[in-house]
């Protein structure tokens, strides 16, 4: 994983780092309830966008931390985002496409979701290991714009 790297960039010890992931999950945990009804209120689209760009812009504020209290404040950022991206997402696959078409659309953007954290770690230790940690948060962006 890059949390050893982030630690020693940051001088803090890799245990003080476990804020940083828990502030992003515990974001995702508490909003994702919530993304249905914002979706519902202010327009599915209108709120994917919000989603993938608060997203967006927490991965490339993570990058230029320069203290584990930005890290953990840009790590909510980007927890409100992920939040409702995924769930506001398939609302909207459900809205658009007929019922008979809906397993292997909603299998295609479920995957990636459900792979990500297994295999995220795992691509991080690499990243990590060939460029600085920055780049698993930078390489969100491309991927958000």
């Amino acid at each position: 994983t890059a949390l050893p790297a982030i630690a020693q960039s940051l001088n803090r010890s890799p245990l003080a780092m476990q804020s940083a992931i828990i502030s992003y999950t515990l974001t995702v945990a508490m909003l994702i309830p919530v993304s249905g009804w914002l979706a519902d209120r202010f327009g599915t689209r209108r709120v994917f966008i919000i989603a993938v760009s608060l997203f967006t812009l927490g991965s490339l504020a993570c990058a230029l931390s320069s203290s584990l209290t930005e890290l953990v404040i840009f790590r909510v950022i980007q927890g409100i985002g992920g939040a409702m991206m995924m769930p506001v997402a398939r609302l909207a696959l459900l809205r658009a496409y007929p019922r008979s078409e809906l397993l292997p659309v909603l299998n295609f953007v479920t995957m990636p979701g459900l792979v990500g954290p297994i295999l995220g770690p795992l691509l991080g230790g690499v990243v990590v290991s060939w460029a600085s940690w920055h780049w698993i948060f930078l390489m969100n962006i491309r991927i958000g714009v």
